[in-house]
């Protein structure tokens, strides 16, 4: 699979992730996303938008969060969305208040 074909299946599996099925989200945010997600939630809102692991996976729901493998799904998922992120840097993009690393080295992305 070449690099085209590597970025098209992630760019699929991203618009996969963001769709709903349901009553439920079709992706599930782990318990490691969860709590990155709560002990950071501060770098992205004012005030705290969820207390418990319940709380942020369902604010994570409604807010149609999504988790990429690498910062340049990242970059990918920002261009689909239109946001220029031509001429940021992959660290500029990690540094977002929207992206929230994970210890496993993906990434959460939570639009406020």
């Amino acid at each position: 699979m070449d690099k085209e074909e590597k970025d098209n299946e992630s760019m699929r599996d991203i618009e996969w992730k963001r769709k709903k099925g349901g009553e439920k989200s079709m992706y599930e945010y782990d318990e490691e996303c969860l709590q990155v997600f709560l002990d950071r939630q501060g770098q992205l809102f004012d005030e705290p938008v969820a207390g418990t692991l319940e709380e942020a996976e369902a604010f994570l729901e409604d807010c149609m969060a999504v988790v990429v493998d690498s910062i340049q799904d990242v970059a990918s998922y920002f261009q689909e969305e239109g946001v220029d992120v031509e001429g940021m840097s992959l660290e500029e993009l990690e540094e977002a208040s929207e992206v929230f690393a994970l210890p496993s080295g993906k990434y959460l992305i939570v639009e406020g």
